[in-house]
């Protein structure tokens, strides 16, 4: 699960109608799938969903490999063409993770996150405004399970 769970924050602004209409259902996971030169022309806004890493949270000594927390770290990156879309479509993806978080706990591995926001950046190439919503997320680890005899 921890190794895949861009999936659930991809399919949690998925599931938010309103949201997708409003970005032209322009949402990817890890980057943009187009050469440069058709990247930079890709319209605003847009969302890119991307996994930062894993850490295994050893808590025992009892198992000394793998304990059955991680902490994953996800980034959300939001575009937009003014900086009071920015503001508007960022404030909505937040909205739509939570909701879906909440709504769907018990089924995503998720035990809690936390929040935090990149500083507001603006591209003068492409030229947008973008931000990087952040998600340190605790999971339990069932990836390596192994069933018992």
């Amino acid at each position: 699960m921890s190794l895949a769970l861009d999936s659930i924050f991809a399919t949690a602004i998925r599931a938010n109608s309103t949201l997708m209409e409003r970005i032209g259902k322009r949402l990817w996971s890890t980057a943009i799938p187009y050469p440069d030169e058709k990247a930079i022309n890709v319209p605003v806004p847009y969302v890119i969903v991307t996994l930062d890493g894993v850490t295994n949270e050893q808590t025992t000594k009892d198992d000394p490999f793998e304990s059955e927390d991680d902490q994953v770290n996800i980034g959300v990156i939001v575009t937009a063409s003014s900086r009071v879309q920015l503001a508007e479509v960022a404030k909505d993806v937040r909205s739509a993770i939570h909701a879906y978080m909440v709504e769907n706990y018990a089924s995503t591995g998720i035990t809690g996150y936390q929040f935090s926001a990149d500083g507001v950046q603006y591209d003068q190439f492409k030229p947008c405004y973008w931000q990087t919503l952040r998600y340190v997320c605790d999971v339990t680890n069932d990836d390596n399970e192994q069933e018992e005899d």
